[in-house]
């Protein structure tokens, strides 16, 4: 049963949630979609329209301590002892995550005034779960070797939400230097779950005046999980159609809802080099519908369990020992389901780059134009963070973009972060005349061995962009 737990607990990390949320499309001028990492982004077209469904689709995942080989090595035929060696590998700052992001519908227009105007709306999932260390070893190993030290049950904290996002965006240019934009959002809540402030310990003390030589402690024990839109998915009586209209209702502010703001803006300190940052998705969200948390408090101690001799009794029935175990647990360490309403804040996303252009390409003068490119090549430094529960996580990115031709382009990036120190990327983007197609990877070499990659990322999309000639 140790053993099971165990590997469950890291297989839902490794598999499920094998990168962090770095966008190839930061500071990608001529795809819309770099709007959305930066609505004060300089923009040099003049309107666009993202295929339905199809505009962007956008995963990443990433385990920053632990991947598959290390479970799974045929080398090592003891499966119990390379559970075991992950699990006291890892450390409770480590981390699994899964982002997902499909565009549904996106749109934008250059106003009369100059400024560019942008709308869209697209579904949403963010998945983040520290790794439980303590708890994990408890498990795996129990408090035999442990005695006296103790198993923080803070250690749990996961988070994870799935939501449409329906927003509206202004680009304006200030002057020739300077660049704004800002977007505001509204949040469709489809499902949330949360619990990131959980508390208490259990540790086992030797005690020579024990009736068992030790006594087991469980302190201060707060432990809750806030769920919506769980409960009633949970219900077993729902058919499929009937949970389908649900998940549609919620998709069209049937549920939970709440509301954000991106900010960003590019600075042109000379025309090949610049400067540019954003801040995305300050936000909250206020889950009040279909809510459930699930509580487990308390103090309690025990000498364990202690068999009496003979163990029968005058009427001749066993003394049922684990259950007075059971009931003395239960009267002490409370387990409650409540239907309290909770407030979510989204993790809040920065980015900051700088960029220096070379080799001089020449256009035909356009004055409506915000920004030309006018270099064939870019080169850059992108730092990317994402707040989490107990800290920010951050990716540094050094990247060279080259434009080949008026319709074909390309990206590479090294990127470091919290899962590799070799991550190399790729974006390659094509035109066929106002029909443009992208796709973008973060870590190529860890797709040549996926048990070994400890994160991945894969971004893709379709639209029609549109140039006043």
């Amino acid at each position: 049963m140790r053993l099971y737990l165990s590997c469950l607990s890291l297989l839902l990390g490794i598999i499920f949630c094998h990168g962090q949320n770095k966008q190839l499309l930061y500071n990608v001028n001529g795809l819309p979609q770099s709007l959305l990492n930066n609505p004060g982004a300089n923009v040099n077209f003049d309107g666009h329209i993202g295929v339905p469904l199809f505009s962007k689709f956008h995963i990443s995942t990433g385990s920053s301590g632990v991947n598959l080989f290390d479970i799974f090595d045929d080398s090592n035929s003891d499966v119990n002892k390379r559970v075991s060696a992950a699990i006291r590998r890892l450390t409770r700052n480590d981390y699994f995550t899964l982002h997902q992001q499909l565009e549904i519908l996106s749109f934008g227009w250059r106003l009369g005034n100059g400024q560019y105007l942008s709308a869209g709306v697209y579904q949403e999932m963010d998945m983040f779960a520290y790794f439980p260390k303590d708890p994990a070893l408890l498990v795996n190993e129990g408090n035999n070797a442990y005695l006296n030290v103790p198993f923080d049950f803070s250690d749990v904290s996961f988070t994870g939400e799935i939501m449409t996002v329906y927003h509206l965006g202004i680009n304006k240019r200030i002057n020739n230097k300077l660049t704004i934009g800002a977007r505001g959002k509204l949040y469709s809540g489809i499902f949330n779950v949360a619990s990131t402030n959980n508390s208490g310990k259990f540790i086992t003390r030797d005690d020579p005046n024990s009736p068992n030589f030790y006594r087991h402690f469980a302190e201060n024990i707060d432990i809750r999980v806030n769920t919506s839109g769980y409960a009633s998915l949970n219900n077993s009586g729902m058919t499929v159609q009937e949970s389908t209209r649900d998940l549609l209702k919620r998709s069209f502010f049937g549920g939970n809802i709440g509301a954000g703001i991106d900010l960003g803006a590019t600075y042109n300190l000379a025309d090949n080099f610049r400067i540019t940052g954003s801040v995305l998705d300050i936000g909250v969200m206020y889950q009040q519908h279909d809510v459930e948390n699930y509580l487990y408090y308390g103090d309690y101690e025990t000498d364990g369990i202690e068999p009496l001799f003979p163990d029968v009794v005058p009427n001749g029935s066993t003394i049922p020992y684990w259950d007075i175990f059971e009931d003395e647990v239960d009267e002490n360490l409370k387990d409650e389901t409540l239907n309290e309403n909770y407030i979510t804040w989204r993790p809040v996303k920065f980015n900051a780059a700088i960029e220096f252009g070379f080799e001089e390409m020449f256009e035909v003068c356009d004055y409506r134009r915000t920004y030309k490119r006018r270099n064939y090549n870019l080169i850059g430094v992108h730092l990317f963070g994402v707040k989490r529960p107990r800290t920010m996580n951050y990716a540094l990115t050094t990247y060279y973009d080259r434009k080949f031709t008026n319709n074909f382009r390309a990206k590479i990036s090294y990127t470091v972060d919290d899962f590799s120190y070799y991550n190399v990327g790729l974006l390659v983007s094509t035109k066929i005349k106002k029909f443009n197609f992208y796709i973008a990877a973060d870590n190529l070499a860890g797709y040549f061995n996926l048990a070994k990659s400890q994160s991945a990322s894969l971004q893709l999309g379709m639209q029609f962009i549109f140039k006043k000639q």
